[in-house]
């Protein structure tokens, strides 16, 4: 990790690393990484630049052509529903702890397509899938907003239009043009 890197930090989101100094901690003097979360530019944080702990929780942002890869190899049947609701949540916890960008989407996906269809039998998602749902999405959102230079608020269309497109693709505009990704 270099200055002026941009990096995602574990729950942290995007965070630029803008410098690097030494802090006492007890007794002991330690270099530490100053980040500033570009969401979040009232906060800073420190991590520790030898911590072994700090390689687990840090990921480098993708690309836009990574972006636009990911959601062009989406298809209508890359879903995560598991019915057992303590199964599924330990699932949803490992995707977000993992931070794996093409689960995150299908998770995503998923739980919109869930809540739809629970929309049209007058019920609610779970509180559970909820908050994952909402979680998934805000890690999704600050990074793809980032790197294709769009708000927040225009990520997920942004998700679903690709999906689509990539759909329109596999399936031909005819079957497709029926089909919504969420």
């Amino acid at each position: 990790m270099n200055i002026g890197d941009v990096i995602i930090y574990g729950n942290h989101g995007i965070c630029k690393v803008i410098g690097l100094q030494d802090m006492c901690m007890g007794e002991k003097i330690r270099p530490y990484y100053v980040l500033k979360p570009v969401f979040h530019t009232a906060s800073t944080v420190y991590i520790s630049a030898i911590s072994d702990r700090r390689k687990t929780e840090i990921r480098r942002i993708l690309s836009a052509d990574e972006i636009f890869a990911l959601l062009q190899n989406m298809s209508g049947k890359d879903f995560v529903w598991i019915k057992d609701n303590n199964k599924r949540k330990e699932l949803y916890k490992q995707i977000l702890v993992d931070g794996n960008r093409s689960q995150l989407v299908k998770l995503v996906k998923t739980l919109h397509t869930h809540q739809q269809e629970l929309k049209n039998t007058n019920k609610k998602l779970h509180i559970s899938d909820e908050c994952f749902l909402k979680d998934a999405e805000k890690t999704l959102c600050e990074e793809f907003a980032y790197v294709l230079n769009i708000k927040c608020k225009e990520v997920m269309p942004f998700i679903c239009e690709q999906i689509e497109i990539a759909l329109k693709k596999t399936k031909g505009s005819s079957s497709a043009a029926q089909h919504t990704p969420f």
